[in-house]
Order: structure tokens, then sequence, then C-alpha cells
């Protein structure tokens, strides 16, 4: 009699057992796809870039390829982002140092490019080149690209800054890749963003191109960019 009224005490009613199991079951498969896509190795992106990809003047932890992999991860992007930024590079650089910096081998590469050719007045047509070869090559060994423009200083003169800025939506229409038409693209000539140089984001500024060009990153790694002008 005992017996029986333990049992009694501690019975489920059917109805309640089998939520219970749904619910179990639900949560089981949910956890379980979840501990498999961060478990899977991490989607790496590569800045490569000048000082403003570098994080000049920044503290650790605030240039902008590593605000941008904190945003990414922030909305459910499994992601590395590399720093492939080196202060003073022009485009000629970057071209130079593709291989090795291809060593970790990115599945993206965001190019960030040309600010120091405008401020030193170089050759619109040699920086044409020097990017164009940039992309040819990620292109061959099937490397997603983002290309980002940047326009000359306008105290250059109208004929060079026509020259300059016409380069990177060409590329990218020439090239079939995902254009984002200027890198500094609501920070640029507003002090508040910018440190005391007048060239260089500060944090605020890093955070505004963050915001900016995160949904750009985020089409080209769900596979849906627009090419050329986005």
């Amino acid at each position: 009699m005992n017996n029986y009224f333990v049992l009694q005490r501690y019975a489920v009613s059917p109805t309640i057992f089998k939520s219970i199991t749904i619910f179990l079951i639900f949560w089981f498969f949910l956890f379980g796809s979840l501990t498999s896509a961060w478990a899977a190795p991490a989607i790496k992106i590569l800045v490569l870039g000048d000082s403003l990809a570098a994080g000049y003047g920044l503290l650790a932890g605030q240039s902008f390829p590593a605000r941008l992999e904190v945003r990414l991860r922030s909305i459910g992007h499994n992601v590395r982002v590399l720093n492939g930024g080196v202060s003073g590079d022009t485009s000629a650089g970057g071209r130079a140092r593709l291989s090795w910096a291809l060593v970790d081998e990115p599945n993206f590469v965001i190019i960030e490019l040309g600010a120091n050719d405008g401020l030193r007045g170089l050759d619109p047509v040699a920086m044409r080149d020097n990017i164009e070869d940039i992309i040819l090559r990620l292109k061959a060994v099937d490397i997603g690209i983002l290309l980002t423009g940047m326009r000359a200083p306008p105290n250059i003169g109208p004929n060079y800054g026509r020259a300059f800025n016409s380069v990177f939506a060409d590329l990218a229409q020439k090239h079939q890749v995902p254009l984002y038409p200027f890198f500094l693209e609501g920070v640029a000539a507003i002090p508040s963003l910018n440190q005391r140089d007048g060239i260089h984001p500060n944090s605020r500024g890093v955070a505004v191109i963050v915001d900016r060009i995160t949904p750009f990153v985020v089409r080209l790694l769900e596979g849906q960019p627009k090419v050329g002008i986005n």
C-alpha cells in the first residue's frame, strides 16, 4: 500500500510527459546545431590595407579589423578578421606583399588601399594596375573580394581627382567584384570623428565605418554581393 501511494505521488501524466519530451528534444537539436556551427573553423577575412586598417593612433582592439570582427560575431557570423594593414603603404606596397599577406589562407579579402597614393599624388594609372593585379591574383585562387574606394584630396586638382576616383568603380565593374564606394564615408572631414591629424579616424570614426560597411561584408559572407557600386 505504501509503495502504491509513493508511485502515485511521483507519477507524471502522459500529457505532461509528452510536453517535457518534446521540449528536451527541441533543445537537444538547437544546442547541437549551435555547437556544430561554432565548432566549425572560423571564416577568415583579411583586411589588406594601410594605416586606416592598421589602426594608426588607436588603442589595441580599436582598429577597424578588430571592431569589424566584434560586430560580425555579435550578429552570428563565426569569423576572424585579420589585420593586414601597414601604415604608409601604397597600392604598390599592398601588391608587393600580397603573397605574404595570404599565408593565413583567408577566405575573403577586403582591399583598403589608395589613400597614400592620393596623398602623395601618385599616378592613378599605376594605382589601377596595382589594384587590378591584386584582384586578379585573389580571383585566381577563389578568394572572395570586397573592394573599398578612396577619394583623392581636393587640393591636388580636379583632373587628378577624376582620374583617381574613377579607378575603383571601373575595376569593380570590370572584374565583377562588390565595391564599398568610399571607405571613409561619413567620417572624412568631420573633426569629431578623426584624430588631430584630420586624416585618421578616432575610435568613434571607426565605429561609423564599421556600421556602414557591415551590410556589405555580410552580403559577401552570405554569397550575395552586388557587383560594381553597391
